[in-house]
């Protein structure tokens, strides 16, 4: 195939690929080895092939009933969503959302994230749907390490989405046991609301006891570009690097949202704050 290229965010590093383009469409086309399909998925959407045969590719694996492994899960659909997701075509809308309706949670889970990459509003109606019930009906699964619904996924979804009917859905889960739940109830309230009562929920869990929650809640503010926030993420007790890739968040979205030049002093303050960082 000619004219393929690979993109890289930049929170990825620039290692040399262990496959071609070309071998791993094979790969993924094979019946024989779902790992390695399971490999090719991550491996197209790992390095952003944005190619026609490759969409295809992963569309076709994303609805493989057959690649199932030991436990009846479908790490293959997993991996074809998250790729999927991040390649950004929207011919993957439709299957995705029917994806929603898997009995492997982390494929229901993939697909939501994946949904909230593609930004397609249309979606929201069966995001909203997986909500039914409310907090009540959020229980652990038992036997399994997860819930019935990936609600941390749903709700950051529809928040990003700017899906505001959800409002009296979310807002509910702001009192929920599971913390990250609930941290992802507040960033999605504070995304379609804009009221920083919730941003600051977010903000004072900088100061949890558990150190993976402190990440949790300074990628939170990351995502939504609450400049009230640098500074405190700045400050709290975490790895450097996630403190830059949030504070970066938070300045593009200064920078996205600026009018004209030259900097305002806001987005000038957050880059003294990454260079503090470094």
């Amino acid at each position: 195939m000619d004219n393929i290229t690979s993109e890289f965010t930049l929170s990825e590093t620039t290692e040399t690929p262990s496959l071609t383009v070309e071998q791993a469409i094979a790969n993924l086309q094979q019946k024989e080895d779902l790992s390695d399909r399971y490999y090719a998925a991550w491996w197209l959407g790992r390095f952003r092939v944005r190619e026609p045969l490759v969409i295809d590719a992963l569309l076709n694996a994303l609805e493989d009933e057959d690649a199932r492994s030991a436990d009846g899960s479908y790490p293959l659909k997993r991996n074809a969503a998250r790729a999927l997701g991040k390649l950004g075509d929207l011919r993957a809308l439709s299957p995705l959302i029917n994806c929603l309706e898997c009995s492997d949670f982390y494929v229901r889970e993939t697909a939501a994230q994946a949904l909230e990459m593609l930004g397609d509003k249309t979606c929201i109606p069966q995001l909203i749907k997986l909500l039914n019930g409310g907090i009540e009906a959020a229980i652990q699964v038992p036997g399994k390490p997860h819930l019935s619904q990936p609600y941390e996924a749903i709700i950051e979804a529809l928040g990003s989405l700017g899906a505001s009917e959800a409002i009296p859905l979310i807002e509910p889960f702001l009192n929920y046991s599971v913390a990250k739940v609930k941290y992802a109830a507040a960033r999605a309230m504070y995304q379609l609301t804009n009221d920083s009562t919730y941003a600051n929920v977010l903000i004072q869990e900088l100061q949890n006891d558990s150190l993976q929650l402190r990440r949790s809640a300074l990628i939170d503010l990351g995502k939504i570009g609450y400049y009230a926030a640098a500074k405190p993420i700045a400050e709290t007790l975490a790895e450097n690097s996630l403190k830059l890739i949030a504070i970066k968040e938070i300045l593009e979205y200064q920078l996205n949202n600026q009018l004209m030049e030259p900097l305002s002093d806001q987005s000038i303050q957050l880059m003294k704050l990454m260079d503090g960082l470094l």
